[in-house]
């Protein structure tokens, strides 16, 4: 079963309060449970320090693991009009929490914030979400850097 929660501009601050009602309305008790979490730019334009975006992060993470939830976290991807050393610092922190966890972690900054071809489809848009060249992108950095082992299958081809 799989359920996207998405919401608009939430910070991780305020996905920590919110996520452990919505995963459970949606968890099974007679499966695997997994929680894939996709982390934007909304801390950075609200002001949150990377520490506080971390043990946001870390609260999320041990919570899943007490709960035998297998987690899986993106990162948060360059935007235009998004300050990109906050990004940088965000993912950072992203990336050290996820580290010191044995979660697996796809940085999405560094290979696309100098990517023409991303840049030029989120700005296309409004924004804050990329057409579908730049979903390409970040599906094909999901599926190379961790997606099937995690899933515990093969990779395709």
């Amino acid at each position: 079963f799989w359920a996207t929660l998405a919401v608009p501009r939430e910070t991780t601050v305020q996905l920590a309060d919110r996520w452990p009602s919505e995963v459970a309305l949606r968890s099974t008790h007679t499966g695997l449970n997994r929680l894939v979490i996709g982390l934007g730019t909304a801390d950075v334009g609200s002001g949150i320090s990377p520490a506080r975006s971390r043990l946001a992060l870390a609260n999320i993470l041990d919570k899943a693991a007490s709960e035998q939830r297998a987690c899986f976290v993106v990162g948060p991807p360059p935007l235009p009009g998004v300050n990109p050393d906050g990004t940088a610092a965000l993912s950072r922190a992203v990336t050290e929490v996820c580290h010191r966890r044995g979660v697996p972690y796809v940085e999405t900054f560094e290979p696309l914030h100098n990517h023409e071809q991303w840049m030029t489809d989120v700005a296309a848009g409004d924004g804050n979400h990329p057409g579908q060249a730049g979903y390409g992108l970040l599906a094909w950095l999901v599926l190379h850097r961790g997606w099937y082992e995690w899933l515990g299958v093969e990779q395709p081809g």
